[in-house]
């Protein structure tokens, strides 16, 4: 039997004051709910490249990278498998906000008003209450 390995994704939390931009997903899992902006590290891609590519096809947003918040890698955190996801504070740079190729929708959300998220990002996002009010 092949060894399984885990998969490598990136999430970028753009934030503004205490707002943050979601995306509505467009595919499964999680069709329909609100998540960090993020997706599949692209083999030759280092996880900075990858975290503003997912970004900008996401939410039309230009980012730049501020801080390494975590690495996010408890199994089960993603239905498709092993799934580890590095997560970085990012702040708009340029574009203009909006779905874009691989979202429904992408807005600010205060971060005292969150709707339910997909994955994790519901702990993501708690550790970014912690690290702002820190």
């Amino acid at each position: 039997m092949p060894k399984k390995f885990p998969t490598l994704t990136v999430d970028a939390v753009i934030l503004k004051e205490n707002s943050v931009v979601l995306i509505k997903r467009k595919k499964d899992p999680f069709k329909g709910m609100w998540a960090i902006p993020g997706g599949f590290v692209e083999w030759g891609e280092t996880v900075e490249e990858a975290a503003i590519r997912e970004a900008k096809e996401e939410t039309g947003l230009d980012v730049e990278i501020e801080k390494l918040l975590g690495v996010y890698s408890e199994f089960g955190r993603d239905p498709r498998g092993h799934i580890i996801s590095v997560c970085f504070l990012c702040k708009e740079i340029g574009g203009d906000l909006g779905a874009a190729t691989d979202s429904e929708e992408a807005r600010w959300f205060k971060l005292s008003e969150l709707p339910e998220l997909a994955f994790d990002h519901e702990k993501i996002l708690g550790d970014v209450l912690k690290f702002l009010q820190s």
